[in-house]
């Protein structure tokens, strides 16, 4: 007789762990320390559990994440609105921490064919000053936006300060991260390599090393619907509704957007590209042109190219 399979589903919260198994219906509540992680993976093992599913949760998961992998136990690690999705469509209502711990359980049963998520300490320095600065620019946005609704003067000039305060810490933080890109000499090359492409900056590059690694390793389909640059169908019977685009990763796709913007000015190719889609709108040619310089990038990872404005001649 066949050995069943036996897949977990676990619910982070900053001091409880809610676990649940699949196609088993187990439950465990362990406290999120020491103790509390070795009684998971006492019990996990007990029940032969092959693979973990849990959902992203503001990084609380990553001492869980690093546990699982020290007992080589499989990790996928979900987007949390993939998980309402799952439960909604299992008509599950309901939103508890062991409801959510069965949901994970059963899609992560579901996607037992997925690759398991890869825990990059490397990029975690990366990562935490690049969600840094982009905190600080939604400050700097939010001190412009009162500005522009403030007429008092001692306001203004307070105002004013605390913007100048938080482009200093920017500047601060930009030197920061090219100093963490230049100890590694594979992101050293990769960011020389990206930044050869006219409207690709620092930022844009330091976001695809930090936060889109599986840059180069994708299709062009594969890294465009990752980001969420890719165009969806919306088609029923003979309705053909318009496309658009859904989900993927925000804090990628927001730089992205702004360097689309430079390259289409600055990029004879991605110019050249926007223009055959004058007529269009606005959004779709942008959405169009973050997909193109994005794909292009890909294939230049991928293939270990750097950027030729023109092919090259035979």
């Amino acid at each position: 007789m066949a050995q069943m399979v036996i897949y977990a589903g676990v619910d982070v919260s900053k001091d409880w762990l809610d676990i649940a198994l699949w196609p088993k219906r187990l439950t465990l509540q362990v406290s999120y320390d020491a103790m509390g992680l070795r009684e998971l993976l006492a019990w996990l093992r007990h029940h032969n559990v092959v693979r973990v599913g849990l959902e992203s949760s503001g990084n609380y998961e990553r001492e869980l994440m690093d546990a699982l992998g020290e007992q080589s136990i499989e990790v996928i690690r979900f987007n949390a609105q993939r998980v309402r999705m799952f439960a909604k469509a299992m008509g599950r209502l309901a939103k508890n921490d062991q409801v959510d711990a069965h949901v994970i359980a059963r899609l992560t049963a579901i996607g037992a064919d997925e690759p398991a998520t890869e825990r990059r300490r490397d990029l975690e320095p990366l990562i935490e000053h690049l969600h840094m600065r982009s905190q600080y620019k939604e400050w700097i946005t939010a001190c412009d936006s009162r500005l522009e609704h403030t007429h008092d003067k001692a306001l203004r000039r307070n105002i004013e300060r605390q913007r100048a305060a938080f482009a200093e810490k920017i500047a601060v933080l930009d030197r920061k991260l090219a100093s963490l890109i230049a100890e590694h000499e594979d992101w050293r090359r990769l960011e020389q390599r990206l930044r050869g492409v006219p409207g690709v900056g620092p930022v844009l590059a330091q976001t695809l090393i930090a936060l889109l690694p599986e840059l180069g390793s994708l299709s062009r389909r594969a890294i465009a619907a990752l980001v969420g640059v890719a165009p969806f169908d919306d088609d029923s019977g003979n309705r053909r509704g318009e496309r658009h685009i859904k989900g993927g990763r925000f804090d990628v796709r927001s730089v992205l957007y702004m360097a689309a913007l430079v390259a289409i000015r600055r990029n004879p190719k991605i110019a050249a590209f926007a223009a055959r889609l004058s007529g269009k709108k606005p959004k779709v040619i942008i959405t169009a042109c973050m997909r193109k310089l994005l794909v292009m990038l890909n294939a230049m990872v991928r293939d270990a190219t750097d950027w030729q404005a023109k092919p090259a001649m035979a």
